[in-house]
């Protein structure tokens, strides 16, 4: 099995958005990042998984694209296992991809079907997918393959706020959060920081249909720091981890929300 000579980063659902903004980020940073996204498709490369690779490539990093969609437990397995016959190592994981509801459904009328869909991808396919990368990266640090391995979960503020026409979505950051918590909490005893990044309202396609409310509240200032946040914003955070900046601080959330995180009056 080959071994990369480069640390490896795994970044799901980094076709677009927050996700295309931390692969291209931690290519810059000398990682040979894994790009996932559910719907990569070599054909198409001016958008999604391999424009992303492609700008990775042109830029003078190095990467892979392998489509999988977290939320299908087979799915998980090809990923790791192709990772780890490719690159011989994981040494990163962003645990980025996620979805919100296709409708903002009252939650005296949301559906079944639509908390399935969001906690699948948002929830339950990190938490496994983090099992899966969490027993390899315990046996390639002792192996001496992973000298750091790090771990990231990027959630919401959605996890700490009502919106009660997207409960699914509130909900699965909710537990996303303590999922990050728990996996902190079991891989401390070898030396494996989990970090959560807590983003507040970012400029991405999931909140292109949105943004004249966000302009409001922006504009009478929900936030502390009056602007979008940007997928760089993220990315920024993530590099940090990634450069072993909070090694020592497991368990750490990290608000990325322009001071929405205040307590004001």
């Amino acid at each position: 099995m080959p071994v990369s000579s480069k640390p490896v980063a795994l970044v799901t659902g980094s076709g677009a958005g927050i996700g295309r903004a931390i692969a291209l980020q931690l290519a810059g940073d000398g990682y040979h990042v894994v790009v996932n996204s559910r719907s990569a498709d070599p054909a198409v490369r001016d958008k999604g998984a391999f424009e992303v690779l492609d700008r990775i490539v042109s830029e003078g990093g190095t990467g892979d694209v392998v489509r999988a969609d977290i939320s299908s437990a087979s799915d998980r397995e090809r990923l790791v296992a192709e990772i780890a016959e490719k690159c011989g190592r994981i040494d990163f994981l962003v645990n980025n991809a996620g979805v919100a509801p296709k409708v903002r459904a009252d939650i005296l009328e949301a559906t079944p079907e639509s908390f399935d869909h969001v906690v699948g991808i948002n929830l339950k396919g990190p938490y496994f997918l983090t099992q899966l990368v969490a027993n390899r990266m315990v046996d390639w640090k002792r192996d001496g393959v992973v000298a750091r391995p790090r771990i990231v979960f990027v959630t919401s503020i959605s996890s700490f706020t009502s919106s009660t026409t997207r409960g699914d979505y509130c909900i699965s950051k909710a537990g996303l959060t303590m999922a990050a918590a728990l996996f902190a909490d079991r891989l401390g005893e070898h030396d494996i920081p989990v970090i959560e990044l807590r983003p507040g309202v970012i400029a991405t396609d999931m909140t292109a249909g949105v943004t004249e409310k966000y302009d409001k509240l922006i504009a009478e200032g929900i936030f502390p720091q009056r602007r979008w946040g940007r997928p760089e914003d993220i990315a920024l955070a993530v590099s940090a981890v990634g450069r072993g900046s909070f090694d020592y601080s497991t368990g750490t959330v990290i608000d990325i929300s322009g001071g929405f995180n205040l307590h004001r009056l």
